[in-house]
C-alpha cells in the first residue's frame, strides 16, 4: 500500500446546521470520542471570525472567517479513518489511494494538546488530499536539524527528533506552510478568539514555521506576518 505519510492526519465527512448539507463519514472503528472531539473542534472552527487576513492567507483560504475554512476543508476532505500511518511517530497521514481520506493515529489523541492545534492538523492533511498539486509531498529535515540555540529539532506533538525525516517543506503553500498560515492569522487576526486560543495558535505557528527549511520561503512568510525575520 503506497503512503504519503505526514506527521498530521483526520477526518471524513460532518454533520453542522449552519453549513450546508456537508456530511463528514466517519469509519466503523473512528472511537466515539475521537468523532466526537473531531466535531467539536469543527464547531468552533466554524465559530472564528474576522474582517483582516495576511496575503499568503488570502491565497490559500480567503479571510479568517469560519465559513471559508469549513468550505475550503469540506471540498477535499469527506471522511476520517484509523491507521497507524507507517511510523510509530506518526500524528495523521493521507494514503494516496484513497481520495479525500485522512487517516488519523493514536497520537492524535493520546497528548493533550490544545484545540486550535488539533485543528492545523486536520488543515494540514486537507491540504495533502490535493492530487492536482501531488499531494504537497514533504521535503526531508536537514541532518543535523537544529535550532537557533542549538537545540535538535523535535515534533511539538510527539516529541520525536525531525532530522532526516520527511517533515519539512520548501515551500510556503504545503501542509506545512499552509497550517503555519492558518495558525499565524488566526493568532493576529480573530475578534472572537479567546486570548488563549490566540497565543496557542501563534506558538503552535511558530513552531510549524521551523519546518520551512528554505530561507527565502521563511523569509517570505515572516514578512507575510509581519513579524522580524531572523536567520
Amino acid at each position: 500500500m503506497k503512503r504519503l505519510t505526514f506527521f498530521f492526519s483526520v477526518l471524513t465527512f460532518l454533520t453542522f446546521s449552519s453549513f450546508a448539507h456537508a456530511a463528514l463519514q466517519f469509519d466503523s472503528n473512528v472511537q466515539p470520542a475521537l468523532k466526537q472531539q473531531i466535531l467539536e473542534d469543527f464547531a468552533f472552527i466554524q465559530s472564528i471570525k474576522s474582517t483582516q487576513a495576511s496575503p499568503m492567507h488570502q491565497k490559500v483560504f480567503g479571510t479568517v472567517d469560519g465559513t471559508n475554512y469549513f468550505n475550503w476543508f469540506t471540498k477535499r476532505v469527506f471522511s476520517v479513518g484509523i491507521d497507524d500511518c507507517g511510523s510509530a511517530s506518526a500524528v495523521a497521514c493521507v494514503i494516496v489511494m484513497y481520495a479525500n481520506k485522512i487517516w488519523m493515529t493514536k497520537n492524535y489523541t493520546q497528548f493533550n494538546h490544545p484545540q486550535i492545534a488539533r485543528l492545523s492538523v486536520i488543515y494540514h492533511e486537507a491540504r495533502h488530499t490535493e492530487a492536482q498539486n501531488g499531494n504537497w509531498s514533504h521535503a526531508s529535515c536537514p541532518t543535523p536539524y537544529r535550532n537557533a540555540q542549538g537545540q535538535d529539532m523535535k515534533s511539538i506533538w510527539t516529541g520525536a527528533l525531525l532530522a532526516g525525516k520527511p517533515a519539512c517543506d520548501i515551500t510556503a503553500f504545503g501542509s506545512y506552510g499552509s497550517a503555519t498560515i492558518f495558525l499565524k492569522n488566526i493568532g493576529k487576526y480573530c475578534t472572537t478568539c479567546t486570548d488563549k486560543v490566540k497565543a496557542d495558535a501563534d506558538l503552535y505557528g511558530s513552531d510549524q514555521l521551523g519546518r520551512i527549511i528554505d530561507p527565502k520561503s521563511k523569509k517570505n512568510m515572516i514578512a507575510d506576518f509581519a513579524i522580524p525575520y531572523k536567520k
